[in-house]
């Protein structure tokens, strides 16, 4: 099978390294930017170009939601697989006369973060049940964990992730812009976040909470509230309101 990844950013590069790792073959990396997209071709040893598309089997369509539609219709072959890699959108936003799936990783991506590929999870989602084999087979390669998932489905998958990651990592740049106007340093508090993640691999979320908001300890949550101002006091008390609601204090 003739295989092309489209796009140069985080999602684009680890897919196609993840390709490479598990020596699955790709004919090509397509894109843009030519700087990334040569960065990416000498680390993996893949052929790239900024201007001629390779026919292939698969193109998998790695670029930002927004640009998904506008970058399928540069994909003219008709008898091929096209897939994209967004939680979101629907496998009909692809513009062509191909047939279309999509192919979730459920991950956050950095390109300078090396992670294990084969604990990622993979949602497939086709227009019939020979393009989903063929790309549960190919994930298959890769992960551990993949499974079928349909656009609904989907929708609420990337909902979750969105406030099991997005979310949390702005809470902890929050974080760090009180240590350091503290000047203590954030890695202080590493010790910390790790032990809260790790901590739900084994307890329920719910289960797990602790803090001055689920004790209902009114004299810590109002000493907290004079220390902040602006969006972080905002933060602090929409999410203490949801915790003692959760909690029904």
């Amino acid at each position: 099978m003739q295989i092309v990844i489209i796009g140069s950013g985080n999602v684009a590069y680890h897919m196609a390294k993840a390709f490479v790792l598990n020596n699955i073959p790709l004919a090509q990396i397509f894109g843009r930017n030519e700087t990334e997209l040569k960065k990416i071709s000498e680390e993996l040893k893949v052929p790239f170009s900024t201007e001629n598309l390779k026919g292939a089997d698969l193109y998998i369509i790695c670029v930002s939601d927004n640009s998904v539609e506008a970058v399928s219709k540069i994909i003219t072959k008709k008898d091929c697989l096209v897939t994209h890699t967004s939680g979101s959108l629907p496998k009909e936003i692809l513009a062509g006369e191909y047939r279309k799936s999509s192919l979730y990783p459920l991950q956050t991506f950095s390109k300078s973060k090396e992670l294990n590929y084969s604990n990622i999870p993979f949602f497939v989602e086709a227009e019939n049940e020979e393009d989903e084999k063929i790309l549960f087979e190919l994930a298959s390669k890769i992960s551990k964990k993949v499974m079928e998932s349909t656009h609904e489905k989907r929708k609420y998958i990337h909902l979750t992730a969105v406030f099991a990651c997005n979310f949390v990592n702005h809470l902890f740049s929050r974080a760090k812009e009180i240590s350091d106007s503290q000047e203590i340093p954030f890695d202080y508090f590493l010790p910390l976040i790790d032990e809260t993640v790790q901590k739900i691999h084994e307890i329920d979320p719910q289960s797990a909470q602790t803090g001055p908001a689920v004790r209902n300890d009114r004299r810590i949550l109002e000493l907290h509230e004079k220390l902040l101002k602006d969006e972080s006091l905002e933060i602090y008390k929409t999410m203490n309101h949801s915790i003692q609601k959760m909690y029904n204090l």
